[in-house]
């Protein structure tokens, strides 16, 4: 299953949840009214003449009254909070206790663990999401939350800092990337509503129980005092009744999940051996997967591994019992769990021996011949990859890492630092025009970031383009730590430096659209992404100017700029499409269609991206402007595209 049948499927399961959301619902008001009807019985036994009298205590129109009252609440506790949640995954972290790990920590075993995310995110095209530890959590488990990948974090355990190898973190850390691309993240905070909203009845129940039990105190019990309290009990048992029929949801919409994300850290990383490992470590260790924070229960559908334990959660366990996920991975496993963190480190080590070590630039080199040679036999290929991107992307994005100067990644790896690479990024190479942008550095950019711009410049202005991109995936993390206002700033500062020369050039666009996409979500109110157009031909003129944007930017013949266009439109069947002239492209026009294209249903933005990689390689050829335009669209369509390189 790829990234946009993934896609598509989370959008299946949601309406699954919502019918699963109305059965419980009806439950829930079912036994509401039943239980009012009980207690209207108990009040007014007196009068109480015959076996009927109990469906008596019931008109229509108080069922109506008790239904609404129920539905409201339940609706009302769902909806406060998934708007708890809007502001991503982080809200997730921090109620479960965790910690943001800072991206330039000096500690080793969060060093290792961020460069695993690190290579993993460039491996995908996408910025690498914040990393959060939960760090009185000896258990090994983790978990990624947010709506889509602007606002995604991954959190992870301390046990699981403490006992994986590097190979099996990034096993772990392939599981929940799947996560992240597969759209499970979004069901997962809906989920969370939904549930809210189902345990609100119990939870009211509790609030009537204990306040009762104070304003009893110096009055005598009677029918009215104990009617209540009957009512509390009741809304309590209702209560109880819902965390089963939420335990029974999580576990219909998670299962699958799991296998699905095990199978495509398998894929991701061609190493069973990785997620295999970190699931038999699990089974050594004393404390398995558990996670003591109380928040625990409520995002356990999210664990990588069964986080809560009870009599209940045998019944709604939202994860496949972890012999069975072992065995889908490693067909002839032994049964033997791993007690000692040495084992796996053992086995790697005498692998290590038997291969020829290779240096930094050997790798580098070899990893970018393997890729290239790929990329240009089938560059249309790349758009398979989007959510699943291939193992030698890994090791091609491990070698880009390390031939980065380290002045310059350490640098891009903290606030102050990220902000001067990024407008030593967008500096003009003429001297008049780099002139004007260093004197607004100076003046309006905070001193200690422009004083480390000036130290940058050397290092940036030899930097290769093909560094471009892994650049602006390590700077986000750091970059979302700003606060509203240097953020602000920084936004301004960024945006005149590129206007500086009175023009914005596709590349400049391309930097910024990728950039902004990111982060503005994180300090600005989200725009509705909702899908909302199923054909392409509702967004014609759009799709009109997309494509003639990609055919004006890989080509300077005009032969060659119709051909390529009407090559991209081929592959759409979509008549009536006209090429526009390169004069009447605006890129302020191109913003407005990327936000309509945006909306698109999964399977459709798959067909768009093809017809757009088609227009790429129909010369043979594949400059930089072309890489990060189809880099930028895809991006802004939230579908993350692995590395291409140019030729």
């Amino acid at each position: 299953m790829n990234f946009f049948e993934s896609q598509d499927r989370a959008r299946k399961n949601t309406f699954q949840l919502v019918f699963l959301f109305t059965l419980a619902l009806v439950t829930l008001i079912v036994m509401t009214n039943l239980l009012v009807m009980a207690v209207f019985s108990y009040t007014n036994r007196e009068q109480i003449q015959d076996g009927g009298a109990l469906l008596q205590q019931m008109d229509w129109r108080t069922f109506a009254v008790v239904s609404a009252g129920v539905g409201v609440v339940v609706l009302v506790g769902s909806l406060y909070k998934i708007m708890a949640l809007s502001a991503g995954g982080k809200t997730v972290a921090e109620a479960l206790g965790g910690k943001l790990i800072p991206p330039n920590t000096k500690d080793l075993k969060q060093r290792k663990l961020l460069n695993v995310v690190e290579e993993m995110a460039i491996a995908s095209g996408t910025p690498a999401p914040p990393v959060y530890v939960l760090a009185n959590e000896p258990g090994i488990n983790a978990f990624a939350a947010g709506f889509s990948p602007r606002d995604a974090v991954i959190g992870v355990t301390q046990g699981t800092i403490d006992h994986l190898s590097r190979d099996q973190l990034q096993g772990v850390i392939a599981h929940e990337f799947s996560h992240i691309f597969n759209g499970d993240m979004r069901l997962n905070i809906r989920l969370m509503g939904v549930l809210n909203g189902i345990l609100i009845i119990g939870i009211i129940g509790y609030y009537i129980l204990y306040s009762a039990s104070f304003s009893r105190r110096g009055r005598s019990s009677g029918k009215g005092a104990g009617g209540i309290l009957a009512l509390a009990i009741g809304l309590m048992v209702i209560g109880f009744a819902g965390t089963f029929f939420g335990g029974l949801i999580k576990a219909a919409v998670s299962r699958q999940r799991e296998y699905l994300a095990d199978a495509s850290a398998v894929q991701f990383t061609r190493n069973p051996d990785g997620i295999a490992g970190a699931l038999k470590r699990i089974g050594g260790l004393e404390v398995g997967s558990k996670v003591e924070n109380p928040g625990a229960p409520e995002i356990s559908h999210a664990f990588f591994a069964q986080g809560i334990s009870g009599v209940m959660q045998s019944l709604s366990a939202t994860h496949p019992p972890l012999a069975k996920r072992i065995l889908r991975i490693d067909p002839h496993w032994n049964g033997d769990y791993y007690s000692s963190d040495k084992t796996d480190s053992r086995r790697v080590e005498e692998k290590a021996d038997k291969k020829k070590s290779l240096t930094r630039e050997e790798l580098a080199k070899k990893v970018a011949t393997v890729v290239a040679g790929a990329a240009m036999a089938d560059v249309a290929n790349a758009i398979d990859q989007i959510g699943n991107p291939k193992q030698q992307t890994i090791k091609y994005a491990r070698s880009l890492i390390s031939e980065l100067p380290l002045v310059t990644i350490e640098a891009a790896r903290e606030p102050y630092g990220a902000r001067a690479v990024m407008y030593s990024l967008v500096l003009n190479p003429e001297q008049e025009v780099r002139g004007r942008q260093l004197k607004h550095l100076q003046e309006y950019a905070d001193p200690d970031v422009f004083v480390l711009t000036h130290k940058l410049i050397p290092e940036i202005d030899g930097l290769e383009i093909k560094y471009r991109l892994p650049l602006i995936d390590i700077v986000i993390p750091a970059l979302k730590q700003l606060s509203i206002r240097q953020y602000e700033s920084f936004r301004e500062n960024l945006i005149a430096l590129i206007e500086m020369d009175s023009r914005v050039d596709l590349l400049e666009w391309s930097l910024q659209k990728i950039l902004f996409n990111h982060l503005d979500g994180q300090f600005f109110k989200l725009t509705d992404t909702k899908a909302r157009y199923s054909r392409l031909d509702q967004l014609k003129k759009e799709i009109e100017l997309l494509l003639s944007l990609m055919a004006h930017a890989g080509h300077q013949d005009q032969n060659n700029i119709e051909e390529a266009f009407r090559a991209a439109t081929k592959t759409l069947k979509l008549g009536g499409l006209q090429l526009a002239a390169r004069n009447e492209i605006r890129l302020s026009d191109l913003d407005r269609a990327l936000q309509k294209l945006a909306k698109l249903k999964p399977l459709v933005k798959l067909q768009l991206l093809k017809a757009c990689a088609t227009s790429v390689v129909h010369d043979q050829r594949i400059s930089p402007v072309e890489i990060e335009l189809l880099r930028a669209f895809s991006d802004v369509l939230d579908c993350p595209m692995p590395p291409i390189i140019p030729s």
